[in-house]
């Protein structure tokens, strides 16, 4: 009776942890491109990640940036939405994601908006939908954490192609990243199907207004 119950518990966690991982991939399938491949979108949202003491985006979330802004670039996107943990006067993702993409990219600060609080992957997706009004988007991040975000934002309403990352692949903080997956996968399906409600607050037009001014 205890090495079935032994078993039975090993089994119930690979299933936790191995069916997120497949709703994942079947909902992210063939939306993942290349930026000279990405349906064209008015909105493109860049989930927030590290940034430095010295207040630089690391160089994970650097990638990420500089995809957003190739796609600006290209014009295949209008309103790039900054999103992450902006809650502290001490450490705020957003606004250093907006200097990096207008001081080292050239991107028109009007073309930026801020979401200071994308605490978690889910937190973007719905706040975007909720909060910014975002229909559709191109979603960006490295590659182990893509099919969990353009899964997410599918879920909560957001219809969402993505962008990755791959400049990094293989070093130490990617492995750790596509290890933590595993549970952030089974997190997420936790947090759709619970509806978990993240921060929220009142409609904020900022992002139709940047769509409209930019034409």
């Amino acid at each position: 009776m205890g090495r079935f119950l032994i078993w039975a518990g090993l089994a119930a966690v690979v299933v936790v942890l191995l069916v997120p991982w497949g709703i994942s991939a079947a909902l992210s399938h063939g939306r993942v491109h290349p930026v000279d491949q990405t349906p064209p979108r008015d909105v493109t949202i860049v989930f927030g990640a590290q940034v430095l003491p010295s207040g630089e985006p690391s160089q994970y979330l650097r990638a990420r940036l500089d995809l957003a802004a190739d796609l600006y670039r290209a014009g295949r996107t209008k309103v790039i939405l900054v999103s992450g943990d902006g809650q502290s006067p001490y450490y705020d993702e957003p606004t250093a994601m907006r200097r990096y993409l207008v001081k080292e990219r050239g991107i028109p600060q009007q073309a930026i908006v801020r979401d200071e609080a994308g605490l978690h992957s889910y937190d973007t997706c719905v706040r975007a939908r909720k909060v910014f009004g975002v229909n559709s988007a191109t979603v960006i991040s490295q590659d182990y954490h893509e099919p969990r975000i353009v899964t997410t934002c599918r879920m909560v309403g957001v219809d969402a192609h993505g962008v990755s990352d791959v400049s990094q692949v293989h070093d130490s903080v990617w492995r750790k990243g596509w290890l933590r997956e595993f549970g952030s996968r089974a997190k997420m399906m936790w947090d759709v199907t619970t509806r978990r409600d993240p921060i929220l607050g009142p409609p904020d037009d900022s992002v139709h207004t940047a769509v409209q001014r930019h034409g």
